[in-house]
């Protein structure tokens, strides 16, 4: 099968990963590598695009077909969720409001359709998979695809005629992220603990586990540090400090856990370690952890987090580092 029919919905999740490192090290002060990043991923995003408007003219059948399954029609949300942190890197870095507000509209856009078709396709399809065909730590995708409206739409919240309203769609989507988190953490916690698991099963999306925890953690601290800007924010400003602390908190728990698991399926079951796209998925939540504990440090005052962060980045960049190399290689390989 040519490699355009078989590109993954969920390739993506590359941007997701740079920008995300991008932001991270522009915050810790390396910024002209936080720069390059975001040169790199607007090319990586335009070429994504591309490939994908490709895919659909060129090979329609296999288009529909990942679009109707349902354990990759959810995979689509990485297009939602990279457009979100692309406009959060233009933001950020370069200060273009514009630009990220465009990606804002265009984000919600990607995520409206792909979260209707994910759910058009798992409750009117005939066929229904089991617990464990049907639950990976790719369905939490949903999460931080919800959770990436909150994060770009606070730092889009500056301008005066359409703050509240801005700030009402983020906390509304950071709600129902939370929300959607506790329902599949649930159903993800009760595969591991009561179905065999496979080492050949237990992919890198289930670090997704952890970065969908870091991204709601990011958005509320983004929400605390927008509280001037609406005073209904402003009032529940310690229901959020808790909250977010209780999911960076459990972020922080999955780390040592998901490293168990990685041990195990690599170094006890030998499954051999080699490129795949859903590695991109390891390094998302190595950034997005960085970047959550940076600004929940800064929104709450807790100085006793200024070091993690530090330590931390260079583990997304080692991550970064040796996925992009193995991608260039898949690539050559496939020459």
């Amino acid at each position: 099968m040519p490699r355009l029919a078989a590109m993954p919905p969920g390739y993506f999740a590359l941007v997701m990963a740079t920008g995300i490192v991008s932001i991270a090290s522009y915050f810790l002060g390396l910024r002209l590598p936080g720069l390059v990043l975001l040169l790199l991923n607007a090319v990586q995003y335009v070429a994504l695009i591309v490939f994908t408007i490709l895919r659909l003219i060129r090979y329609r059948s296999e288009f529909v077909a990942d679009l109707v399954n349902p354990s990759k029609c959810i995979t689509f949300l990485t297009a939602s969720a990279g457009t979100f942190i692309l406009g959060s890197q233009f933001v950020i870095l370069l200060d273009l409001s514009s630009v990220g507000a465009a990606l804002w509209i265009g984000g919600i856009v990607l995520w409206t359709v792909f979260v209707s078709a994910f759910f058009t396709v798992v409750i009117s399809g005939e066929s229904k998979p089991t617990v464990p065909e049907g639950i990976s730590g790719a369905t939490l995708i949903l999460v931080v695809a919800t959770e990436g409206i909150c994060v770009l739409g606070t730092l889009l919240s500056t301008a005066p005629g359409w703050r509240e309203w801005v700030l009402f769609v983020s906390l509304a989507a950071y709600a129902v992220g939370a929300i959607l988190y506790l329902i599949l953490i649930t159903l993800i916690l009760f595969r591991w603990m009561f179905f065999p698991l496979e080492a050949s099963t237990f992919t890198p999306s289930y670090w997704i586990n952890m970065g969908a925890l870091a991204i709601t953690t990011l958005a509320g601290s983004r929400l605390i540090l927008s509280a001037d800007g609406w005073p209904f924010l402003r009032e529940i400003v310690p229901f959020l400090k808790g909250l977010t602390f209780f999911c960076w908190a459990m972020a922080a728990w999955w780390i040592p856990l998901l490293i168990i698991a990685g041990v195990w399926r690599h170094g006890i079951q030998k499954v051999p370690i080699r490129y795949d796209p859903q590695y991109w998925s390891l390094v998302f939540p190595l950034g997005m952890f960085t970047v959550a504990t940076i600004l929940f440090e800064k929104a709450a005052g807790l100085n006793v987090l200024h070091l993690i962060p530090r330590v931390t980045i260079w583990f997304a960049w080692i991550a970064w580092t040796a996925t992009f190399l193995g991608m260039l290689r898949s690539f050559r390989g496939t020459a």
